[in-house]
């Protein structure tokens, strides 16, 4: 999908360069990559670190890309688009990282008939582990689909969806690192606070978390069965686990994916 195809980023942030980086890692060219950045020192780091081409003009990336990714703050939106209408006829790919905005106010920005995928990435694209959900606009069709997983499969995991699920999406994995982290320092806490040191404490959270996600990930099993395995009758595990349940960790887990969910909506004007 991708062979002699050229990509170009409105945006060069930390999203595009991860992007950037599972490209490349994959053999992809450089110089079919291109960036659009107004901060020079940036477009110079992008430039120098991968050897791609760089310009402070959106418009003149994307005339010569074939494939357009959008990685640019939900509130640059309009003005970036209104930019960009005259050099993106509808016969161009459009990709949106952009959290909040819907495929349906790209296409109405651009020329009619314009193709739009919307992605979630999370930003565990940064060590090529991102968790992205796609969904299409009106207009595009499977072989856009299977080009934006192409892409976003070479910086993580990608599961397809409907834009009516990405706040969902955006509540779950688009926030959910947050959540880990969290839990992960909670735990390293903990542990500081059994005598441990530091250093020990937060390496073995992290190593846990590590372990943990890999089991439900390579066996298959539900979690609650993965979790049974490890709780005897009588032992430290089941303690552990009343006192979670005493103070509502399901429930608390499931609460705030909702309030990030409605978040989404509300920043999108739901």
């Amino acid at each position: 999908m991708l062979i002699n195809k050229k990509i170009g980023f409105i945006g060069g942030g930390n999203m595009a360069e991860a992007i950037i980086k599972g490209l490349l890692a994959d053999s992809f060219r450089a110089d079919a990559i291109m960036v659009a950045e107004p901060q020079e020192q940036r477009r110079k780091s992008l430039s120098s670190t991968y050897g791609i081409g760089t310009s402070d003009s959106g418009s003149a990336v994307a005339g010569q890309a074939d494939i357009v990714i959008l990685a640019i703050k939900p509130q640059m939106a309009a003005g970036v688009l209104s930019d960009l209408e005259p050099a993106i006829p509808a016969d161009k790919l459009v990709i949106s990282i952009m959290a909040g905005i819907p495929t349906t106010y790209i296409e109405e920005s651009l020329a009619s008939g314009v193709r739009v995928v919307r992605v979630m990435p999370n930003t565990a694209a940064l060590i090529q582990a991102a968790a992205s959900a796609i969904c299409p606009g009106r207009k595009a069709d499977d072989s856009d689909l299977a080009t934006a997983t192409e892409i976003f499969s070479r910086v993580g995991a990608v599961v397809t969806t409907t834009e009516k699920l990405m706040d969902a999406v955006t509540g779950l994995s688009g926030s959910g690192p947050a959540y880990v982290f969290s839990f992960i320092e909670a735990l390293s806490d903990a542990g500081v606070k059994n005598g441990l040191a530091r250093d020990v404490s937060l390496k073995l959270a992290v190593q846990t978390v590590l372990g943990a996600a890999r089991m439900v990930d390579e066996t298959g099993d539900h979690p609650a069965l993965l979790r049974e395995k490890v709780t005897s009758p009588g032992g430290t595990t089941i303690a552990g686990l009343h006192t979670l349940e005493n103070g509502r960790f399901h429930g608390l887990v499931m609460d705030a994916v909702d309030s990030a969910c409605a978040k989404s909506r509300e920043l999108a004007g739901k």
